[in-house]
């Protein structure tokens, strides 16, 4: 690290922090795919059409680089439900050369037939002529599914019995072609039941694709950041080391408060002080069942690191380190105003990998379920 000053030191600690923040907010990202995820997968459900959360994950795989498979698919699936439209055509072929048809192949002349009611009667009228019309349209107006025609011829049907009496003859012409039509779509509905599954059955794989796809690139995100995180806990240890070979000698009045305060320490934290002890001393023995600890005999480096963790143990627990009036030495002061930083950056990265390890966990239970 070379021989820096304060300010860059501080400078360098903050680039950390920074860091470390968006690292924080692709964790959260991250977390919050998988949340969504389940969501979706819980409340979408399946039918004969699109919905749109399924419109934007084929959006989403064309964003990943699947746009083929999905324009194949989609392209596939119009020309099935083509050739479909085009066999029921053959249908309303058939019902409309009966002799009973003419009166239903155009619009019915309201105005000439002198029909004042007929549209407060007649919301939506429609007749064979303006289905075929739609049927033949080149402009994407047309009809997308068989089913949407069916409704259609009904509709002309069902109009002609509602504004005509039972005894008039167009309604027993329509009644008649109604019975006729329906019979032949009774024939006719397995084809578009079986095609209905088959294009659900497609949608479900595309939205598997997606899924497959985004948790492919999360994954990566997730390594990628715990590979951040080991590089900025390499850097913050490069600080700490840098900043407790410039602090001042401690005195023997401070070696003697810090002995002192390492006794207060919960076991947990008295057996990860005794850690930093040995990082510096490879002989020492921590979980030796007597262990005696030489404060004099200790390095600055390693009386410092050790201060720098009893405070904020003993904070953590409310308890407060005594002070000496060395303590109040300016240097001294930026030093642990220093190490706080590099602590509280540490405490973040703790719990950015407790979150990542979240993430983990939601993604291999969601993968082997």
């Amino acid at each position: 690290m070379g021989d820096i000053g304060l300010e860059e030191y501080q400078l360098r600690v903050n680039q950390v922090l920074s860091q470390v923040d968006k690292i924080e907010q692709r964790v959260i990202e991250i977390d919050q795919f998988y949340v969504n995820n389940s969501k979706k997968l819980a409340n979408t459900p399946r039918g004969g059409s699109a919905s749109k959360e399924k419109d934007k994950d084929k959006e989403r795989l064309v964003a990943n680089g699947k746009k083929q498979d999905v324009t194949s698919k989609e392209t596939i699936a119009t020309k099935r439900m083509q050739e479909l439209i085009r066999q029921f055509g053959t249908i309303l072929n058939q019902i409309s050369k009966h002799k009973f048809a003419w009166p239903f192949m155009d619009p019915v002349d309201v105005k000439g037939l002198g029909l004042n009611d007929y549209y407060e009667i007649i919301e939506k009228p429609m007749d064979f002529g303006t289905i075929k019309k739609k049927m033949d349209a080149k402009d994407g107006s047309g009809y997308k599914h068989v089913r949407e025609i069916y409704s259609d011829v009904r509709l002309v049907f069902k109009n002609a019995m509602k504004y005509n009496d039972e005894t008039n003859k167009f309604h027993v012409m329509a009644k008649t072609l109604l019975e006729k039509f329906e019979d032949k779509w009774r024939q006719f509905l397995p084809k578009v039941i079986e095609e209905e599954r088959r294009y659900d059955d497609e949608e479900v794989e595309v939205q598997l694709n997606v899924q497959l796809a985004q948790e492919a690139a999360y994954a990566k995100m997730a390594r990628d950041i715990s590979n951040e995180l080991f590089e900025a806990d390499m850097h913050l240890e490069e600080l700490r080391e840098t900043l407790v070979q410039r602090c001042r000698k401690m005195s023997t009045e401070e070696k003697r408060q810090l002995g002192t305060a390492l006794t207060r320490l919960s076991t947990d934290d008295l057996s990860r002080a005794l850690e930093i002890v040995a990082q510096s001393n490879p002989g020492f023995i921590v979980n030796a069942e007597e262990v005696d600890l030489d404060i004099d005999a200790q390095s600055e480096s390693t009386l410092w690191r050790l201060k720098f963790f009893v405070k904020d143990a003993l904070q953590a627990q409310g308890k407060p380190l005594a002070s000496t009036a060395a303590d109040n030495n300016n240097n001294n002061e930026k030093c642990e105003n220093n190490n706080n930083n590099v602590n509280n950056n540490s405490k973040r990265k703790r719990e950015i990998c407790d979150a990542l390890a979240k993430t983990t966990k939601k993604k291999a239970k969601k993968l082997g379920s």
